[in-house]
Protein backbone atom coordinates (compact mmCIF):
# COMPACT_ATOMS: atom_id res chain seq x y z
CA UNK A 1 0.00 0.00 0.00
CA UNK A 2 1.30 3.40 -1.19
CA UNK A 3 2.40 5.66 2.28
CA UNK A 4 1.82 9.34 2.55
CA UNK A 5 4.59 11.98 3.22
CA UNK A 6 1.88 13.22 5.80
CA UNK A 7 -1.53 13.34 7.01
CA UNK A 8 -1.95 16.82 4.58
CA UNK A 9 -1.28 14.85 1.60
CA UNK A 10 -4.50 12.50 1.87
CA UNK A 11 -7.34 14.06 0.48
CA UNK A 12 -10.59 13.27 2.05
CA UNK A 13 -14.39 12.83 0.83
CA UNK A 14 -17.79 11.93 2.00
CA UNK A 15 -20.57 10.39 0.19
CA UNK A 16 -23.41 11.62 1.61
CA UNK A 17 -24.08 14.93 2.78
CA UNK A 18 -27.47 14.47 4.26
CA UNK A 19 -29.30 16.47 7.66
CA UNK A 20 -29.67 13.65 9.96
CA UNK A 21 -26.97 14.18 12.59
CA UNK A 22 -24.98 16.36 10.07
CA UNK A 23 -22.57 13.41 9.66
CA UNK A 24 -21.07 14.71 6.66
CA UNK A 25 -19.67 17.91 8.59
CA UNK A 26 -18.47 15.52 11.34
CA UNK A 27 -16.55 13.29 9.40
CA UNK A 28 -14.69 15.82 7.66
CA UNK A 29 -13.95 17.51 10.38
CA UNK A 30 -13.09 14.72 11.86
CA UNK A 31 -10.87 13.91 9.35
CA UNK A 32 -9.36 17.51 9.47
CA UNK A 33 -8.27 17.16 12.73
CA UNK A 34 -6.25 14.22 12.43
CA UNK A 35 -4.40 16.71 9.93
CA UNK A 36 -5.85 15.24 6.70
CA UNK A 37 -7.45 17.90 4.06
CA UNK A 38 -11.33 18.02 2.79
CA UNK A 39 -11.51 17.99 -0.85
CA UNK A 40 -14.86 16.57 -1.69
CA UNK A 41 -18.82 15.74 -1.52
CA UNK A 42 -20.96 13.52 -3.48
CA UNK A 43 -24.64 14.11 -2.64
CA UNK A 44 -27.90 13.39 -4.28
CA UNK A 45 -29.58 16.39 -2.84
CA UNK A 46 -28.29 19.78 -4.54
CA UNK A 47 -29.57 21.84 -1.60
CA UNK A 48 -27.30 19.70 0.99
CA UNK A 49 -24.27 20.39 -1.53
CA UNK A 50 -24.71 24.15 -1.31
CA UNK A 51 -24.80 23.58 2.69
CA UNK A 52 -21.55 21.73 2.06
CA UNK A 53 -19.71 24.68 0.01
CA UNK A 54 -20.78 26.78 3.15
CA UNK A 55 -19.27 24.51 6.15
CA UNK A 56 -15.99 24.03 3.93
CA UNK A 57 -15.83 26.88 1.34
CA UNK A 58 -14.19 25.67 -1.72
CA UNK A 59 -14.74 22.15 -1.23
CA UNK A 60 -15.84 20.26 -4.84
CA UNK A 61 -19.13 18.70 -5.11
CA UNK A 62 -20.43 16.39 -7.21
CA UNK A 63 -24.06 15.14 -7.68
CA UNK A 64 -22.94 11.36 -7.32
CA UNK A 65 -19.69 9.14 -6.59
CA UNK A 66 -19.15 7.90 -10.22
CA UNK A 67 -18.69 11.82 -11.21
CA UNK A 68 -16.44 12.14 -7.78
CA UNK A 69 -14.31 9.12 -8.70
CA UNK A 70 -13.95 10.53 -12.16
CA UNK A 71 -13.09 14.10 -11.64
CA UNK A 72 -11.62 13.99 -8.00
CA UNK A 73 -8.74 12.63 -6.84
CA UNK A 74 -9.86 12.21 -3.18
CA UNK A 75 -7.88 9.87 -1.65
CA UNK A 76 -10.42 8.31 1.35
CA UNK A 77 -14.18 8.34 0.96
CA UNK A 78 -16.41 8.20 3.78
CA UNK A 79 -19.45 6.39 3.14
CA UNK A 80 -22.36 8.05 4.53
CA UNK A 81 -25.49 6.36 3.38
CA UNK A 82 -27.87 4.65 3.74
CA UNK A 83 -27.04 1.09 4.70
CA UNK A 84 -28.33 -0.61 2.43
CA UNK A 85 -25.89 1.05 -0.31
CA UNK A 86 -22.80 0.64 1.57
CA UNK A 87 -21.41 -2.11 -0.09
CA UNK A 88 -22.35 -0.98 -3.40
CA UNK A 89 -21.00 2.30 -3.33
CA UNK A 90 -17.97 1.19 -1.40
CA UNK A 91 -17.02 -1.36 -4.24
CA UNK A 92 -16.78 1.24 -6.81
CA UNK A 93 -14.81 3.62 -4.34
CA UNK A 94 -12.17 0.68 -3.66
CA UNK A 95 -12.37 -0.96 -7.54
CA UNK A 96 -11.02 2.82 -8.20
CA UNK A 97 -8.02 2.52 -5.62
CA UNK A 98 -9.68 5.05 -3.19
CA UNK A 99 -9.26 4.25 0.57
CA UNK A 100 -12.61 3.52 2.44
CA UNK A 101 -14.55 4.56 5.47
CA UNK A 102 -17.83 3.13 6.09
CA UNK A 103 -20.13 4.64 8.15
CA UNK A 104 -21.78 2.07 10.59
CA UNK A 105 -23.27 -0.84 10.34
CA UNK A 106 -20.32 -1.84 7.98
CA UNK A 107 -23.14 -3.70 5.46
CA UNK A 108 -25.98 -5.51 6.29
CA UNK A 109 -24.67 -9.21 5.05
CA UNK A 110 -21.66 -11.37 5.37
CA UNK A 111 -21.35 -11.76 1.80
CA UNK A 112 -21.33 -7.93 1.51
CA UNK A 113 -18.86 -7.42 4.34
CA UNK A 114 -16.58 -10.17 2.45
CA UNK A 115 -16.57 -8.64 -0.98
CA UNK A 116 -15.41 -5.51 -0.03
CA UNK A 117 -12.66 -7.05 2.19
CA UNK A 118 -11.82 -8.92 -0.68
CA UNK A 119 -11.57 -6.00 -3.13
CA UNK A 120 -9.65 -4.04 -0.84
CA UNK A 121 -6.79 -6.46 -0.17
CA UNK A 122 -7.03 -7.02 -4.31
CA UNK A 123 -5.99 -3.33 -5.00
CA UNK A 124 -4.14 -2.93 -1.94
CA UNK A 125 -6.26 -0.38 0.05
CA UNK A 126 -8.06 0.18 3.47
CA UNK A 127 -11.52 -0.69 3.98
CA UNK A 128 -12.67 0.41 7.84
CA UNK A 129 -15.58 1.10 9.40
CA UNK A 130 -16.70 4.33 11.53
CA UNK A 131 -16.70 2.77 14.90
CA UNK A 132 -15.75 5.59 16.83
CA UNK A 133 -17.69 3.99 19.99
CA UNK A 134 -14.80 1.69 20.38
CA UNK A 135 -13.49 4.57 22.52
CA UNK A 136 -16.74 5.68 23.75
CA UNK A 137 -15.62 6.95 28.30
CA UNK A 138 -18.26 3.74 29.39
CA UNK A 139 -16.43 0.50 27.51
CA UNK A 140 -13.17 2.67 28.15
CA UNK A 141 -13.83 2.32 31.92
CA UNK A 142 -15.53 -1.12 31.77
CA UNK A 143 -12.69 -2.38 30.40
CA UNK A 144 -10.18 -0.65 32.95
CA UNK A 145 -12.81 -2.54 35.41
CA UNK A 146 -13.08 -6.14 33.91
CA UNK A 147 -8.90 -6.19 33.57
CA UNK A 148 -8.10 -4.91 36.76
CA UNK A 149 -10.76 -8.06 38.03
CA UNK A 150 -12.97 -6.24 39.71
CA UNK A 151 -16.13 -8.49 38.88
CA UNK A 152 -13.46 -11.70 38.60
CA UNK A 153 -13.94 -14.03 34.97
CA UNK A 154 -16.78 -12.62 33.32
CA UNK A 155 -18.70 -15.02 31.55
CA UNK A 156 -21.85 -13.64 30.08
CA UNK A 157 -23.22 -9.87 28.64
CA UNK A 158 -26.68 -8.77 28.21
CA UNK A 159 -26.74 -5.81 26.04
CA UNK A 160 -30.14 -4.43 25.44
CA UNK A 161 -32.04 -1.05 24.43
CA UNK A 162 -35.47 -0.43 23.40
CA UNK A 163 -38.51 1.83 24.48
CA UNK A 164 -42.01 1.41 23.45
CA UNK A 165 -42.73 3.52 20.69
CA UNK A 166 -43.89 4.00 17.33
CA UNK A 167 -40.81 3.72 14.53
CA UNK A 168 -40.08 6.80 12.69
CA UNK A 169 -41.13 7.50 9.27
CA UNK A 170 -37.70 7.13 7.57
CA UNK A 171 -35.38 4.80 5.85
CA UNK A 172 -34.35 3.19 9.53
CA UNK A 173 -37.84 1.82 10.30
CA UNK A 174 -37.05 0.19 7.02
CA UNK A 175 -36.13 -3.53 7.01
CA UNK A 176 -34.53 -3.79 3.50
CA UNK A 177 -33.04 -0.70 3.52
CA UNK A 178 -31.35 -0.71 7.11
CA UNK A 179 -30.77 -4.49 7.77
CA UNK A 180 -33.78 -4.42 10.76
CA UNK A 181 -33.97 -2.93 14.43
CA UNK A 182 -31.05 -4.41 15.22
CA UNK A 183 -28.92 -3.28 12.91
CA UNK A 184 -28.34 0.73 13.85
CA UNK A 185 -28.03 0.88 17.76
CA UNK A 186 -27.63 -3.09 17.98
CA UNK A 187 -23.81 -3.04 15.94
CA UNK A 188 -22.63 -0.67 18.92
CA UNK A 189 -23.59 -2.62 21.59
CA UNK A 190 -22.12 -5.47 20.00
CA UNK A 191 -18.91 -3.54 19.33
CA UNK A 192 -18.89 -2.98 22.94
CA UNK A 193 -19.49 -6.33 23.70
CA UNK A 194 -16.88 -8.43 21.42
CA UNK A 195 -13.84 -6.01 23.49
CA UNK A 196 -15.28 -7.59 26.31
CA UNK A 197 -16.07 -11.26 25.40
CA UNK A 198 -12.84 -11.51 23.21
CA UNK A 199 -12.97 -15.15 21.98
CA UNK A 200 -13.93 -17.11 18.92
CA UNK A 201 -18.23 -17.24 18.39
CA UNK A 202 -19.53 -20.63 18.11
CA UNK A 203 -23.26 -19.95 16.93
CA UNK A 204 -26.06 -17.69 17.13
CA UNK A 205 -29.65 -17.85 17.92
CA UNK A 206 -32.07 -15.40 16.44
CA UNK A 207 -35.79 -14.31 17.51
CA UNK A 208 -37.96 -11.97 16.17
CA UNK A 209 -41.20 -10.27 16.79
CA UNK A 210 -43.32 -8.70 13.67
CA UNK A 211 -46.11 -7.20 13.00
CA UNK A 212 -47.77 -5.19 15.39
CA UNK A 213 -46.59 -1.27 14.58
CA UNK A 214 -46.19 -2.33 11.02
CA UNK A 215 -50.03 -1.06 9.86
CA UNK A 216 -49.51 2.21 11.52
CA UNK A 217 -45.71 2.64 9.54
CA UNK A 218 -45.41 4.06 6.14
CA UNK A 219 -43.15 0.96 5.28
CA UNK A 220 -46.16 -2.11 6.19
CA UNK A 221 -45.23 -5.36 4.67
CA UNK A 222 -41.48 -4.35 5.70
CA UNK A 223 -41.36 -1.88 8.66
CA UNK A 224 -38.69 -3.02 11.10
CA UNK A 225 -39.00 -5.94 13.70
CA UNK A 226 -40.75 -4.76 16.75
CA UNK A 227 -37.78 -6.40 18.96
CA UNK A 228 -34.82 -8.74 17.93
CA UNK A 229 -33.32 -10.40 20.13
CA UNK A 230 -30.51 -12.91 19.38
CA UNK A 231 -28.04 -15.06 21.38
CA UNK A 232 -24.64 -15.79 20.91
CA UNK A 233 -22.38 -18.77 22.24
CA UNK A 234 -19.09 -18.52 22.25
CA UNK A 235 -16.29 -21.66 22.35
CA UNK A 236 -15.07 -20.77 25.47
CA UNK A 237 -18.25 -21.70 26.76
CA UNK A 238 -19.22 -17.91 27.50
CA UNK A 239 -22.48 -15.87 26.10
CA UNK A 240 -23.96 -13.26 25.04
CA UNK A 241 -27.50 -11.48 24.31
CA UNK A 242 -28.24 -8.98 22.17
CA UNK A 243 -32.57 -6.66 22.50
CA UNK A 244 -33.53 -4.11 20.79
CA UNK A 245 -37.35 -3.16 21.53
CA UNK A 246 -39.75 -1.02 20.30
CA UNK A 247 -42.24 -3.04 22.15
CA UNK A 248 -39.93 -2.43 25.88
CA UNK A 249 -42.49 -1.67 28.36
CA UNK A 250 -40.56 -1.59 31.40
CA UNK A 251 -36.80 -0.04 29.77
CA UNK A 252 -34.14 -1.38 31.60
CA UNK A 253 -31.65 0.79 34.15
CA UNK A 254 -28.90 0.66 31.56
CA UNK A 255 -27.43 -0.75 27.71
CA UNK A 256 -24.85 -2.88 28.74
CA UNK A 257 -24.56 -5.49 31.75
CA UNK A 258 -21.51 -7.79 32.05
CA UNK A 259 -21.43 -10.79 34.94
CA UNK A 260 -18.52 -11.96 36.48
CA UNK A 261 -17.98 -14.61 38.93
CA UNK A 262 -17.66 -11.98 41.78
CA UNK A 263 -19.68 -9.18 40.14
CA UNK A 264 -21.64 -7.27 37.91
CA UNK A 265 -20.46 -4.34 36.05
CA UNK A 266 -23.45 -1.84 34.80
CA UNK A 267 -22.78 0.03 31.79
CA UNK A 268 -23.61 3.26 31.78
CA UNK A 269 -22.92 7.11 30.28
CA UNK A 270 -21.26 9.07 32.68
CA UNK A 271 -20.30 6.52 36.00
CA UNK A 272 -20.02 2.56 35.78
CA UNK A 273 -21.28 0.71 38.52
CA UNK A 274 -19.51 -2.37 39.84
CA UNK A 275 -21.38 -4.55 42.27
CA UNK A 276 -20.14 -6.74 44.12
CA UNK A 277 -20.41 -9.59 47.55
CA UNK A 278 -18.14 -10.59 50.32
CA UNK A 279 -20.99 -13.22 51.31
CA UNK A 280 -23.40 -11.21 53.71
CA UNK A 281 -23.18 -7.84 52.18
CA UNK A 282 -23.78 -6.47 48.80
CA UNK A 283 -21.38 -3.52 47.99
CA UNK A 284 -21.88 -1.08 45.18
CA UNK A 285 -18.82 0.94 43.65
CA UNK A 286 -19.53 3.59 41.04
CA UNK A 287 -16.58 4.59 39.24
CA UNK A 288 -16.50 8.04 37.18
CA UNK A 289 -16.13 7.08 32.90
CA UNK A 290 -13.25 8.60 30.89
CA UNK A 291 -13.88 10.96 28.74
CA UNK A 292 -14.52 9.67 24.79
CA UNK A 293 -12.21 9.54 22.84
CA UNK A 294 -13.70 8.52 19.20
CA UNK A 295 -11.83 11.02 17.33
CA UNK A 296 -8.46 8.49 17.72
CA UNK A 297 -10.51 6.17 14.88
CA UNK A 298 -9.34 8.87 12.05
CA UNK A 299 -6.52 9.69 13.70
CA UNK A 300 -5.46 6.06 14.07
CA UNK A 301 -6.43 5.97 9.71
CA UNK A 302 -4.36 8.64 9.28
CA UNK A 303 -1.11 7.09 11.13
CA UNK A 304 -1.63 4.17 9.43
CA UNK A 305 -1.95 5.67 5.88
CA UNK A 306 1.19 7.87 6.73
CA UNK A 307 3.64 5.84 9.22
CA UNK A 308 1.86 2.23 8.89
CA UNK A 309 0.53 1.80 12.33
CA UNK A 310 -1.59 -1.08 13.00
CA UNK A 311 -4.99 -0.25 11.92
CA UNK A 312 -7.17 -0.77 14.99
CA UNK A 313 -10.72 -1.23 13.15
CA UNK A 314 -9.92 -3.07 9.87
CA UNK A 315 -12.74 -4.65 7.75
CA UNK A 316 -11.86 -7.70 9.50
CA UNK A 317 -13.06 -6.77 13.09
CA UNK A 318 -15.76 -4.76 11.79
CA UNK A 319 -17.37 -7.84 10.12
CA UNK A 320 -17.97 -9.32 13.13
CA UNK A 321 -20.90 -7.29 14.51
CA UNK A 322 -22.38 -7.98 11.26
CA UNK A 323 -22.03 -11.80 11.06
CA UNK A 324 -23.43 -12.08 14.48
CA UNK A 325 -26.84 -9.82 13.14
CA UNK A 326 -26.18 -11.65 9.77
CA UNK A 327 -27.43 -14.91 11.60
CA UNK A 328 -29.59 -14.20 14.04
CA UNK A 329 -31.87 -12.09 11.06
CA UNK A 330 -31.56 -15.79 9.16
CA UNK A 331 -31.94 -17.81 12.72
CA UNK A 332 -34.80 -15.80 13.29
CA UNK A 333 -36.70 -16.65 10.24
CA UNK A 334 -35.49 -20.54 10.00
CA UNK A 335 -36.24 -21.29 13.96
CA UNK A 336 -32.90 -22.89 14.76
CA UNK A 337 -29.59 -21.32 15.97
CA UNK A 338 -26.56 -20.93 13.05
CA UNK A 339 -22.66 -21.90 13.24
CA UNK A 340 -20.76 -19.24 12.81
CA UNK A 341 -17.92 -18.68 9.88
CA UNK A 342 -16.18 -15.88 11.51
CA UNK A 343 -14.93 -15.77 15.21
Amino acid sequence: MKRFKSPAEVKVGVVGYGGAFNMGRHHLNEMKRAGMTPAAVAEIDPERLKVATTDFPGIQTFASLPEMLKKSDVNLMAIITPHNTHAKLALQAINAGRHIVCEKPFAITTAECDAMIAAAKKKGVVVSTYHNRHWDGTILGAMKQVQAGLIGEVFRVEAHMGGYNLPREWWRSSKSISGGIMYDWGVHLLEYSLQILDSEIDEVSGFAKNGFWAPQTKWKNDTNEDEGFATVRFKNGKWLTLCISSLESNPKRSFVEVTGTKGSLIMDWAFNEVITHDGTTVISTKYKNPDAEGWKLYQNIADHLVKGEKLIIPGEWARRPIHILDLACRSAKLGKALKAKYR
